[in-house]
């Protein structure tokens, strides 16, 4: 698995995203052919190498040919890459980056998201942002993209409805649930092309990945940074191993005062509210007290979000966090016809290789219920007619 992890050490933009992905060796004119594919007619693009506070880099420019071009509809943008020649891949990646920004900028509004003009977030050097990244992404063989911690930066920004302060309300709106870094540089140091660029291809947040380094770039924006150069860093690698890995937050906190019922209560509203898993192991505390030790594992995203339920739920005083390396086995879901009916099994792969498969647990209860046989004799059905067809499983449940 190719990934590529965004250093967001000074923020984002779009033009930075693009910029980064050319300078880590994306081919220029590979990237000029996939834009020719929107057929926009109003723009130009160019490229150049750089440098920034000593540190080279390349920029990445859009230049619209046409003065004052309108303004658009959510509606508008996605019929226009609808009818792109673009790849079907960049088609919904691209779409996927509006959608998101029309939600943001509706929900500052107080409108809908149908309703949204597009100011400077959808003038035409904006929408080819957003397909060259996602084209430059395409065209390294990217499968996952992972970002540092976010900084939006300080201060106060001019744009269409005057001064407002930095993040601007569509960035805040944009960074929701995202893990946000502190930054000395002044200024807005992310855009909501950028964020909304970052946050809808992300698939994680933290610090960078275990992986096999094989390209860096580094993204310039238009400005001067004045305590440090204003670039966007990526890191492009394999992932080790042939399965899986991403990076979780585990929370814990020890529980020697609660009732069954009330710990009880409480994992099942970290479940509801997100948690990727929670349970309980019995411990001994001091004075020989016979405790919980309730342990959430989170999204880093999701963090802070749990951590408060934790303490509105429990008795805790406080709560350990740390950040878990975690490696996964790929996983697909494929069906077997069994004579209780379809069963979904759940496989586990490394590479092209199975590890495991097992029954689904709610196919396997409803059949069992509906046909009145043991749960067990479900699973061994689903079991023996998945071995049949793929010999080389794991051994049977």
């Amino acid at each position: 698995m190719r990934i590529a992890y965004f250093d967001c050490f000074c923020g984002a933009a779009g033009d930075m995203i693009v910029a980064a992905l050319l300078d880590a060796g994306l081919e220029w004119e590979r990237l000029r052919l996939e834009l020719a594919g929107l057929e926009l007619g109003s723009f130009e693009v160019s490229a150049a190498k750089v440098t920034r506070q000593g540190f080279a880099a390349t920029s990445f420019r859009v230049n619209v040919t046409v003065p004052d071009p309108p303004h658009r509809h959510l509606k508008d943008i996605k019929q226009f890459i609808a009818d792109s020649r673009l790849t079907p891949r960049v088609k919904e990646q691209a779409t996927s980056v509006f959608v998101r920004l029309a939600d943001a900028e509706a929900a500052v509004h107080g409108t809908s998201p149908e309703s949204v003009h597009f100011h400077e977030v959808g003038a035409v050097d904006a929408i080819v942002d957003v397909v060259a990244a996602c084209s430059a992404l395409q065209l390294l063989a990217v499968d996952k993209v992972v970002c540092s911690p976010i900084p939006p930066g300080s201060g106060a920004v001019t744009c269409e409805h005057g001064v407002l302060p930095v993040p601007a309300p569509a960035t805040a709106q944009l960074l929701k649930g995202v893990p946000l870094a502190s930054c000395d540089e002044e200024g807005e140091l992310t855009t909501p092309t950028g964020a909304a660029i970052l946050t809808t291809l992300a698939a994680a947040y933290g610090p960078v990945p275990a992986m096999t380094l094989e390209r860096v770039g580094c993204g310039s924006g238009t400005r001067e940074g004045r305590r440090r150069p204003n670039l966007l860093r990526v890191l492009i690698g394999q992932a080790e191993g042939v399965g899986e890995v991403d990076e979780i937050v585990v929370l814990e906190t020890n529980l020697d005062d609660l009732s069954g019922e009330v710990t009880g209560y409480a994992v099942g509203r970290l479940l509801d509210a997100g948690a990727l898993d929670v349970f309980c192991v019995p411990i001994y505390m001091k004075k020989n007290r016979p405790a919980v030790l309730l342990t959430v594992l989170a999204a880093p995203q999701d963090a802070d979000r749990l951590e408060a339920v934790l303490f509105a739920e429990t008795a805790s005083f406080g709560v350990r966090r740390s950040l878990a390396r975690r490696n996964k086995l790929r996983r697909e879901t494929l069906t077997v016809q069994t004579r209780y009916g379809p069963i979904r099994m759940k496989v586990g792969r490394r590479g092209q290789n199975q590890v495991t498969a097992s029954p689904e647990y709610e196919d396997c209860r409803l059949a069992a219920e509906s046909h009145a046989v043991p749960l067990r004799e479900v699973m061994g059905e689903a079991w023996r007619c998945w071995q049949a067809s793929h010999p080389a499983g794991s051994p049977p449940p």
